[in-house]
């Protein structure tokens, strides 16, 4: 038979497990302690909560006779393939996954889970806490430690002035504070 025909790894049936790996820069996947248990919740949520609702409405489908035009049960098959795959999805991160706690962090310089109050050229003052790529939630100032500016930041001190690309261009930001707090 034509290998094009022929699945050659049997075990990812969806696509999933090669996605995981290559979200995983260098194999690590650094994760704050409030972001991992926000993935544990959502996983147990998924397991014992979504899916076995979702399981009764399709068992109770399935009973109602022809399934090839029973809207309840093909939706109700189609959401329980999306919450498997997103609970392999979560299982497979978490078990991936570096915790670091940013209170146990003693450094004076930027490193993952520092929070860090920049001034910009226009002398604007934000601040972004250093976080997982899983936990990236801009309008509440968490980038990833892989984005272009924490890159930047990574080892600077407070006082220093870098240089990175931005959507806008390069842009030049000064370090006005190094902290190590609980990221929520």
């Amino acid at each position: 038979m034509n290998k094009a025909f022929v699945k050659e790894d049997a075990g990812d049936q969806d696509g999933s497990d090669s996605e995981v790996d290559a979200s995983v820069p260098g194999g690590k996947n650094y994760m704050t302690p409030a972001g991992a248990e926000n993935m544990r919740r959502e996983l147990k949520k998924l397991r014992y909560e979504e899916r076995p609702e979702v399981t009764r409405t399709v068992s109770w489908a399935a009973g109602n006779g022809d399934r090839s035009e029973n809207g309840d049960y093909l939706y109700g098959k189609k959401r329980l393939r999306e919450i498997d795959r997103r609970m392999r999805f979560l299982a497979k991160r978490l078990e991936s996954a570096e915790i670091v706690d940013p209170l146990l962090i003693k450094a004076t310089y930027v490193q993952f889970g520092a929070t860090v109050t920049l001034r910009y050229e226009d002398d604007t003052e934000k601040t972004y806490s250093i976080v997982g790529i899983d936990e990236v939630d801009i309008s509440r100032g968490r980038i990833s430690w892989m984005s272009p500016l924490a890159k930047a930041l990574m080892r600077m001190s407070e006082g220093d002035v870098i240089t990175f690309n931005s959507p806008k261009g390069q842009q030049e930001v000064e370090i006005l504070e190094v902290t190590y707090v609980t990221i929520d």
